[in-house]
């Protein structure tokens, strides 16, 4: 029997929705929306907690609280791997990642590996490799576990409540931009915190504690035959009806279902790098902060919340299955359709049904408000994610000389276009059968992200890595995962006692090796072709590798007529520490031949007795308008046309709903100066700043350790 809302719920779900409202016109109103910085990367003026809880949140998603405690449920610890995992790998992001990213000056990642590798082919299929994951895997499978948590809580209609959290998601991303994404996270981090802790310490008490857990979890049985009495199926078989043998232990033999050890340090791994260091969805987050002080904290303090995942949704998970073992359980694939809908198994209502029969009313409100929460964070970091990669990285190039105010109305246009194919996607959805979840996610993400991974870990570390080497390797590992990606898809694994007649090579070979494979394959793939053809030209490397942060000087290539030279020396004169970022792949004739107006944007400050100040008629112009594919976009060549007072009505309309204000020409050049100096701040560490980090660095690591030895042994 299906709880209802009470009031009480009713009233707290009602305050959650105003709130995060509020909140986000908040951002809209008083933050600065109106440039391509300001909207996309929230004018990088974030601080470390509200960043930290943005991370933690865009990655918790409603997925998590179906899929994670669903596979806690249905085979124990494993699935806690992956956020030990994910805490280490996120301080890769904040003491490598990140810095090459400051220091190249980049706002997408397809945007890095253009610069990197120059051209625009890894661009692009960097770009339409993103955008078919955000939709396959993390849209799709985000609006199904919110659905069916909806479903099964509180038996509103399916598709009326997905359509209006999509649409409430959409409306909160395209009117506030990044800020008001990051303030509405922070604010549902600490909701989600509060209501998945009140849930876990209600579960352990039900079942006397964490120790009594693991005892009680290996005799979680169904009983058969109450079950075959109650529900009169015409099956009478069973099977997966017991608990697994090492279902107590994180990382398990080479040939375990699950998680073999091996496959999930070489393989998983790399495939989870991408995620943690190359998607969108994360770095955007990252380089919103003020500084790199910040960036290094809030990578930090979302490591230390990662802890909590395995305490909060795959513990409980595991406490449901014991609790209600006839239904979690369940014994074949009849059994399955009747108490959830789904023959692959009903281990993905474990958390639902745990909120529905242990939380008092009050507090079933708060969890309602904390499932919304996780579902409209994971929505609006995709909408707000894959808007960016889609204006900047292949609208941008169709569109070289498109003004700011274009570029921000095309990202809200585009969000609205993701709206669309999210509500056509309810119906696919649906149908699609559960089985465990978060597995499925993991394994369509293992075929194709561990080539993107390699491209990017050699990118950074290896300065001989050229353009045609990581284009033929990532093809290659892109061509093989697909395949093999299209070939899971056709050989499904067999329904319950059902012969298994898949080949070999798919039954038998774990997706965690296939990922290990393709990693390996395009690396070696992208270092032979590499050292068969041209290196990188040295502008290509001098600002997009780890070891470019050590170069603290900047190279004088001008003749003493060059328009660079009065600027590097001003640079120098500034900072002797800060490096400005030089269109790459430009020759010495081209910079010759470049005009000052045009190359206005890349001084990194300015000084009031050699001001450099652009009169060409351009909207706020960011440094992605200059070099957003590697090559500066020659501003002073094409005169733009004045904005006019007498524009239609609906377009003002638009401008203001979008947060686009027209500024006068002094109000750009100051505004144009700040965001350059902020720039130029940004890699700047105090030496207690940076020990305070390292120490936090150390005990980061080393709490993820203990947690991989205590949970495997």
């Amino acid at each position: 029997m299906r709880a209802s809302l009470e009031t009480a719920d009713i009233a707290i779900v009602t305050l959650y929705f105003v709130l995060v409202l509020c909140i986000g016109f908040f951002a809209m109103w008083k933050y600065n929306r109106n440039t391509v910085s300001g909207y996309f990367l929230a004018g990088r003026s974030m601080t470390w907690v509200a960043i930290g809880a943005s991370l933690f949140v865009s990655n918790i998603g409603s997925e998590h609280f179906i899929g994670l405690a669903g596979s806690g449920a249905a085979s124990g610890f494993a699935v806690g791997a992956w956020e030990f995992n994910a805490l280490m790998l996120l301080q890769l992001l904040g003491w490598v990642f990140i810095p090459v990213y400051i220091r190249s000056g980049v706002y997408t990642m397809p945007e890095y590996l253009s610069k990197r590798f120059g051209g625009h082919r890894i661009q692009i299929y960097f770009a339409a490799l993103s955008l078919i994951l955000y939709i396959f895997t993390k849209l799709s499978v985000d609006l199904y576990s919110g659905a069916l948590f909806i479903q099964e809580s509180l038996g509103w209609n399916l598709y009326l409540s997905v359509i209006l959290l999509i649409g409430m998601t959409a409306l909160l991303t395209v009117t506030g931009g990044l800020v008001a994404v990051i303030y509405t996270d922070t604010l549902q981090a600490l909701l989600m915190i509060i209501g998945a802790l009140t849930l876990m310490v209600i579960s352990m008490m039900e079942v006397g504690g964490f120790e009594e857990v693991k005892r009680r979890y290996m005799l979680a049985t169904p009983n058969i035959t109450s079950i075959l009495l109650t529900y009169n199926l015409s099956n009478t078989n069973s099977c997966h009806v017991h608990p697994k043998p090492d279902a107590l232990k994180m990382l398990r033999e080479p040939t375990d279902e699950d998680v073999p050890w091996p496959g999930f340090l070489f393989g998983q791994t790399p495939a989870s790098v991408w995620y943690w260091c190359a998607d969108q969805v994360i770095v955007q987050r990252v380089l919103a902060a003020k500084n790199i002080a910040h960036a290094k904290g809030s990578t930090l303090m979302a490591g230390f919340l990662k802890l909590l995942p395995m305490f909060i949704i795959v513990i409980p998970g595991m406490i449901s299955r014991i609790l209600f073992v006839d239904d979690i359980a369940c014994i074949n694939p009849e059994h399955c359709m009747q108490v959830c809908g789904s023959r692959a198994g009903c281990s993905n209502i474990a958390y639902p049904r745990l909120v529905m029969k242990l939380v008092p009313v009050g507090l079933r409100g708060l969890m309602m408000a904390v499932m919304i929460a996780a579902l409209m964070s994971d929505l609006d970091s995709i909408f707000n994610s894959a808007s960016t990669i889609f204006t900047l990285d292949v609208y941008k190039l169709i569109r070289k000389s498109a003004p700011s105010r274009e570029l921000m109305i095309v990202g809200r246009v585009f969000v609205a276009f993701m709206v669309i194919i999210s509500i056509a996607w309810v119906p696919i959805i649906v149908e699609m059968q559960g089985g465990q979840m978060y597995l499925y996610i993991q394994e369509v993400a293992d075929y194709l992200t561990p080539p993107v991974a390699a491209l990017f870990l050699l990118g950074i570390f290896w300065k001989r890595c050229n353009e045609q080497g990581a284009f033929y390797g990532g093809m290659v590992g892109f061509v093989l995962g697909s395949i093999r990606l299209i070939l899971a898809f056709i050989y499904r694994v067999p329904e319950c006692n059902q012969p298994d007649t898949r080949p070999g090579f798919i039954k038998n070979i774990h997706y965690m090796y296939i990922a290990t494979a393709l990693f390996w394959i395009t690396g070696i793939v992208t270092i032979t072709v590499s050292l068969f053809t041209p290196p990188p030209t040295k502008e290509q490397i001098r600002t997009t590798t780890f070891w470019s942060l050590k170069i603290r000087s900047v190279k004088e290539n001008a003749s003493k007529g060059d328009p660079y030279k009065v600027q590097e020396k001003t640079i120098l004169k500034c900072n002797e520490n800060a490096n400005p970022i030089l269109p790459n792949g430009k020759s010495e004739e081209n910079i010759k031949n470049t005009k000052p107006e045009d190359i206005n944007l890349l001084v990194t400050c300015r000084e009031d007795s050699n001001p450099v100040i652009s009169v060409s008629h351009s909207e706020v112009e960011t440094p992605v308008d200059c070099y957003s594919n590697g090559q500066v976009a020659l501003m002073g060549e094409k005169k733009r046309e004045e904005e006019t007072d007498n524009r239609e009505k609906h377009w003002k309309f638009i401008d203001w709903f979008c947060g686009f204000r027209s500024r006068n020409m002094n109000e750009r050049a100051i505004q144009d100066t700040e965001e350059e100096t902020l720039c130029l701040q940004m890699l700047e560490e105090t030496p207690k700043v940076k020990l305070l980090l390292n120490i936090g660095l150390f005990c980061v690591c080393s709490l993820g350790i203990f947690m991989f030895v205590y949970f495997s042994l």
